[in-house]
């Protein structure tokens, strides 16, 4: 073949290899520069759905603070009208008096009190004074104690009835079946609170209200983070076993603060009982190993004065180390 007859094939096939070649630069480049905006348009998309996110997120968490704080709110409200009722102090320690036959017990204390006191040859205004202090204060005394010590007891139990609920609720179990468990096995006053909660729970009343009639009965901090920790399940959703499961390590670090202020504050308190019990008690040596020293302080009106000022005094300093030892959680 001759050469001069090769050269134009040769050329067309030179032209359209390279005619080819910056096509296809030119396509790829295209579609380099159409993915790339499909990709920047797709993070795009993805910070618009992250920032919606989080927006959302945030707006949660605004919600759910606001509804803590109107749900404290209600509470420390019914923990107010709770101290004022004697018919919930008197259900808070485990009675079942009526507030009548309270009454009637009191004034039965005061008066047998007078007459103890009448007997033993005390002054008219003492052994009233003695009546008063039986039939008022000693009664409602004993109530408060009974109160503290019950709810001592269900405080101390009730860490370990979460964790039935958070193991129970783990397995598959419904909450009102852990709430029976712990009715049936639990030590009192656990075992009865919880089987008032269910049998209100029963007869139609809503888990709200439940709580709320228990936290009448018993109002501690503990029944109040446990109602409020079911509230907020039940309106904005999430993991229950695990909410209740930070409530039962929450309420054991208050337990172990309690004992460790306990603890630290003994000497204090040992203090307190000495300095108060000191004066009465040196008093009452002195009457009984020396009648006739202290008779100018009972004879005499200004011995009235001295003994009133001494009485307030004393009183005055017992309310200020109440108040430096006295710690509440």
């Amino acid at each position: 073949m001759d050469m001069s007859s090769i050269w134009p094939i040769a050329a067309a096939l030179l032209g359209f290899v390279a005619i080819a070649g910056v096509g296809w630069v030119l396509v790829g480049e295209e579609n380099t520069s159409a993915k790339a905006t499909k990709r920047l348009g797709a993070v795009a998309a993805d910070s618009k759905s992250e920032t919606s996110r989080a927006r959302s997120s945030m707006d949660n968490q605004v919600a759910r603070r606001k509804q803590i704080l109107q749900t404290l709110k209600q509470q420390e409200n019914q923990d107010r009208k709770a101290k004022l009722s004697l018919e919930s102090r008197l259900i808070q320690a485990g009675l079942s008096l009526s507030v009548r036959d309270f009454w009637i017990g009191s004034g039965i204390l005061g008066v047998i009190s007078i007459v103890i006191a009448l007997l033993l040859r005390a002054p008219i205004l003492a052994s009233v004074g003695v009546g008063f202090a039986a039939g008022l204060g000693a009664p409602r005394w004993i109530m408060s104690n009974m109160a503290k010590g019950r709810a001592k007891k269900f405080t101390e139990e009730f860490p370990n009835a979460i964790d039935i609920i958070v193991r129970g609720i783990k397995s598959g179990l419904p909450v009102h079946d852990c709430m029976r468990l712990i009715a049936a096995e639990s030590p009192e006053p656990l075992a009865k609170e919880f089987k008032k909660l269910m049998e209100s729970i029963s007869v139609g009343t809503s888990i709200d209200q439940a709580l709320e009639k228990m936290y009448d009965r018993m109002p501690t901090s503990e029944v109040r983070f446990f109602s409020i920790v079911l509230a907020i399940q039940q309106k904005t959703g999430g993991n229950l076993a695990e909410a209740l499961n930070n409530l039962s390590v929450v309420l054991r670090a208050r337990k172990l603060l309690r004992e460790k202020i306990k603890a630290l504050s003994g000497e204090a308190v040992a203090s307190a009982f000495i300095i108060g019990a000191l004066p009465p008690g040196i008093g009452l040596m002195v009457t009984l190993t020396s009648p006739g020293y202290m008779n100018p302080l009972i004879n005499d009106p200004r011995g009235h004065v001295i003994l009133g000022i001494g009485i307030g005094m004393e009183m005055l300093g017992i309310f200020v180390m109440r108040r430096m030892i006295n710690f509440k959680f």
